[in-house]
């Protein structure tokens, strides 16, 4: 039996400017660029953690708005699932850094997303940071990205093991039960 997945949530920050900023964050243990993200605590719903993931590990507060999407991966054997809102800074820090952050960097997002150190995070953030960036005023709304032909994915899939594939299909099923389940305020 597959283990629940661990839920999570965080932001695409940005930072008013020419050209907006966008935060990301070093890992002191793994040495990592990541997005600010984080588990959820006990009885916390995914938006309250996104807002204080992102006080905690940027120092920053910040105002939420709207929903962009949500990130899943392996990570320690298990689905971690991240739902992510895209968030604004105003001003200076309020706080200091949590022990598990070593840095916060500023960037654009072409440097946000070099600087990154996962593979995954990088392509979520090429195609949510245009809509961001978009949806903040800051840019005109991105060109759609034209999914990925069958070919590829099917090509994909066919260097999956049986037992990938089947974890893809029970990851799949899972996700679908989780955002079913939060959609009616049950997560």
């Amino acid at each position: 039996m597959a283990r629940a997945p661990v839920m999570a949530a965080g932001g695409i920050v940005l930072r008013r400017g020419a050209p907006p900023l966008i935060a990301v964050v070093r890992q002191r243990k793994r040495n990592e660029w990541v997005l600010p993200k984080g588990k959820l605590d006990d009885g916390e719903t995914p938006k309250e953690a996104a807002h204080r993931e992102v006080l905690e590990e940027t120092g920053h507060e910040v105002a939420i708005h709207e929903f962009l999407g949500t990130l899943v991966y392996q990570s320690g054997g298990r689905s971690k699932v991240v739902h992510f809102w895209r968030m604004e800074a105003g001003g200076g820090p309020v706080r200091k850094l949590m022990n598990d952050v070593k840095a916060v960097d500023w960037l654009t997002l072409e440097d946000a997303i070099a600087r990154l150190s996962r593979e995954y995070e990088r392509a979520f953030l090429i195609q949510i940071g245009p809509i961001a960036i978009a949806a903040a005023g800051l840019a005109s709304p991105p060109a759609p990205v034209p999914p990925p032909a069958t070919d590829d994915a099917d090509a994909a899939l066919q260097t999956l093991t049986p037992a990938e594939a089947a974890s893809v299909d029970e990851l799949r099923h899972g996700l679908l039960q989780k955002v079913k389940a939060w959609l009616r305020g049950e997560a």
